[in-house]
């Protein structure tokens, strides 16, 4: 049939596989074909029995051959075209700058596209942020290797060191729940404490795949102005009066798009309210990681009266692990926790150990420095380059990775989006980030891939051209006047 080397480095299993894959695919095999028995193939190439039986088991696997039972193994016929998986899932047309179809473009990350709005950051920053070893290293914490299993509210140990993260919140592990990230956090949190005609209340700006999210449990969203220093309490009272909200849904630190971060007076207005109309407060530190030193959180001012703290490690340390966690009082983290075992009963074992070893090692603090003095030498420099294309930035945040920038009067920014993305640039208009769809005429940019010369090469052209297009319409009109006077 064919002949292996047992000189060769290439494992035997291998070779085994290697040579089938090739006569089936020269159509020496063809479809249908009876394969050798796993006893026959052994004595014909003078292997163990488990050599053929590992290059069986990988070929079914790949669906290149299958078995019938106990009638054998036989070559698959080769799939017909129309049934091939595409590459991916078209989009219907209208669907650009719709926020799930912006989720998709980042993370399908399709070759040759910047992502200059991206919510992450490069691969390459995380590099260094979880060994390969450590994954080794974490499963061997548990006795029963990948057959462990995971409490639903997560690993004791890990919700210790958990809590050592959680600057200047009184929170110990019998607060926290882990979660699959930021997104699974606010999922739990809908699902758990909202029902259809609920108020919510949501900053405007703010982050963009949350208005979907709550849109689907059929409650009402109003909006309250995001300012530099917090909520726009003028706003925020007058819709309390009004619409006796349940819910409240806010970033104080480096809040997604702007990067601004609330002052401690704000917050504490923004405690008071909430004892006084009694809703729910949801406080998201996604992006907490990535702030120097420390600034208040709603938390750690109300001791979790109230405020349910989440918060994910999936942007600043591995998107492959997706490891995030909430922190509550007992009363509401039971119900959340609930939630979680009828949604998903429990996180993998596989991804608390390793975040588990992680943590104990004591890597994340380098590692988290490192990052913030990366996006400061960004920040710099993409706002040096995107101001000198003409990009405004009216009130830019302190630290982050996210820049909100204005694009001059009289540019469709909507238009420049579609073409910019033709162009191969992915870019967010400030639209995207109001829960009415409001106009605005704000791009959010990432500093880590905005300070890329392709990013502000491209809008210093557009913006020129805008630019000079008004010039010689102001000229048009200097002109017109004049000879209406002469007239």
């Amino acid at each position: 049939m064919f002949a292996i080397d047992r000189s060769s480095p290439i494992a035997l299993f291998k070779q085994i596989e290697a040579a089938l894959r090739l006569q089936i695919a020269q159509r020496v095999l063809p479809g249908g074909t009876r394969l050798p028995s796993i006893r026959q193939l052994a004595t014909q190439l003078a292997v163990s029995t488990n050599t053929v039986v590992v290059a069986y088991d990988r070929l079914v696997a790949a669906g290149v051959i299958d078995t019938h039972g106990t009638t054998g193994f036989f070559v698959c016929a080769p799939m017909d075209a129309s049934r091939a998986i595409p590459d991916e899932v078209a989009l219907e047309a209208g669907q650009e700058q719709e926020p799930v179809w912006l989720s998709q473009q980042v993370n399908d990350q399709r070759p040759g596209v910047l992502l200059a709005s991206s919510g992450a950051l490069p691969p390459t920053w995380l590099h260094d942020a979880l060994p390969a070893a450590a994954v080794q290293r974490g499963l061997a914490r548990s006795a029963a290797g990948m057959a462990s299993r995971c409490p639903p509210q997560g690993l004791a140990e890990l919700r210790e060191q958990i809590a050592l993260l959680m600057r200047g919140i009184a929170a110990d592990a019998s607060h926290i729940l882990t979660t699959f990230g930021g997104t699974h956090a606010i999922d739990l949190i809908c699902r758990t404490f909202l029902q259809p005609g609920d108020t919510v209340l949501v900053e405007d700006p703010g982050y963009f795949l949350m208005f979907g999210r709550l849109r689907q449990d059929g409650v009402r969203l109003v909006p309250i102005q995001r300012r530099p220093d917090g909520l726009d309490l003028d706003e925020l009272e007058a819709a309390c009066r009004v619409h006796r909200p349940r819910l409240l849904f806010m970033q104080t630190a480096l809040h997604n798009p702007t990067g601004w971060s609330s002052s401690a007076a704000n917050l504490h207005k923004v405690l008071i309210m909430a004892q006084q109309y009694g809703f729910l407060i949801a406080e998201d530190d996604v992006h907490g990681h990535f702030q120097p030193g420390h600034s208040t959180r709603l938390a750690s001012l109300s001791g979790l009266d109230g405020v349910i703290y989440y918060s994910s490690l999936c942007k600043a340390l591995s998107p492959a692990l997706r490891m995030g966690y909430l922190a509550a009082a007992p009363a509401l983290l039971k119900p959340l926790m609930r939630t979680k075992i009828h949604s998903i009963m429990t996180l993998p074992a596989l991804n608390e150990y390793v975040l588990l070893e992680v943590l104990k090692a004591g890597n994340l603090r380098k590692h988290l420095e490192r990052l913030q003095r990366k996006i400061m030498v960004a920040r710099n420099a993409s706002t040096r380059q995107l101001s000198a294309a003409g990009v405004l930035f009216e009130q830019p945040g302190d630290a982050g990775i996210f820049l909100w920038g204005s694009m001059p009067d009289g540019l469709d920014v909507d238009l420049l989006v579609q073409d910019a993305y033709r162009n191969k640039i992915l870019l967010m208009r400030g639209a995207a980030f109001s829960a009415n769809d409001t106009p605005d005429q704000h791009i959010r940019f990432n500093v880590a891939f905005s300070q890329h010369p392709r990013v502000s090469a491209y809008l210093e052209e557009r913006l020129r051209a805008v630019a000079g297009a008004r010039s010689s319409l102001a000229r048009a009109s200097a002109a017109a006047s004049i000879a209406r006077k002469d007239a």
